[in-house]
């Protein structure tokens, strides 16, 4: 049997992203020839390879055995390829990055300023995430990299480095103003409006375990989609919100006062994810290395 290497290679890029559109953008080569490329491999070899669907792609049992020394050659022969080019690995390529709203703000934006700067022939995919969906893209291949905050859930499989402690402090409005004169306990805090994300957010279970062990019922009067639609709802007088510190710099925490807790707030982390098992492209392991130059 003499099959292209380029059939596996193509196979690789669909398989690891379960998405044609994606592959073919990584590949840099259109869609039709890609699913092609599929369908004749999987007459070369006489199996299914995968269950196609409006979802995407997913691999069959027999598709899973393939990947699985598939992707060990693909891997090998890509970062031997990238070491051997050494700086002009740089001047092209696609990094996919996965990144909640907090991490994305207090720590992200500034690296991947200074990355663009470096590299500027890189493309960046950039997708905003809850941490555990982030977490989700990562395991299943969707993006190469992931930049969360805790607390994050389940990262078995992953590995996972600290970049930067996140403190958030209660805010308010004009109308709650009076909050801000003295330090208050955080039961007297409970008993006004509170806004917070979703209740499916790791962020929501945080604050509801510290309330919690304080005595205290966490129950939220109006909840955000994502953290930076906090600070036009306290603005305009809907309620007291949690946000990072970073969030209130220069024009963001104008008209917004920030309350003085007795109990100190929790601290979080935003974390570098990437998988145990994964080679990162050149791209992706130059954005790692600078993130973590700009880590703590």
């Amino acid at each position: 049997m003499n099959i292209s290497f380029d059939y596996y290679k193509i196979f690789y890029y669909v398989a690891k992203y379960q998405n044609l559109t994606l592959a073919s953008h990584v590949l840099l080569c259109n869609q039709p020839n890609v699913t092609r490329t599929i369908k004749n491999l999987e007459r070369e070899l006489g199996c299914t390879l995968f269950v196609r669907s409006n979802r995407g792609m997913t691999l069959t049992p027999e598709g899973e055995k393939l990947y699985s020394h598939v992707k060990i050659a693909v891997e090998q022969i890509e970062f031997a390829e990238a070491e051997l080019s050494g700086a002009k690995a740089l001047q092209n390529g696609v990094v996919f990055i996965g990144a909640t709203e907090i991490a994305l703000h207090t720590f992200l934006l500034s690296v991947l300023n200074e990355y663009r700067g470096r590299f500027p022939g890189i493309r960046l995919n950039i997708s905003n995430y809850t941490s555990t969906q982030a977490i989700a893209a990562l395991k299943s291949n969707v993006v190469d990299i992931a930049v969360v905050t805790t607390p994050m859930g389940e990262i078995k499989g992953l590995k996972s480095r600290k970049l930067k402690d996140v403190q958030e402090v209660p805010i308010c409005g004009p109308y709650f103003a009076e909050l801000a004169d003295k330090p208050i306990p955080l039961s007297s805090l409970s008993e006004y409006p509170l806004i917070s994300l979703g209740s499916k957010t790791k962020t929501y279970e945080m604050y509801g375990r510290w309330f919690s062990q304080n005595g205290l019922l966490f129950a939220p009067v109006i909840e955000v989609a994502t953290a930076d639609q906090i600070l036009p709802v306290v603005r305009n007088n809907l309620g007291i919100g949690f946000v990072p510190e970073d969030f209130l710099d220069h024009e963001n925490g104008r008209g917004l006062c920030r309350i003085r807790l007795m109990e100190k707030v929790p601290e979080r982390s935003v974390m570098l994810l990437k998988r145990q098992d994964g080679v990162l492209s050149v791209a992706a392991k130059a954005l790692e290395q600078l993130m973590l130059e700009k880590g703590i």
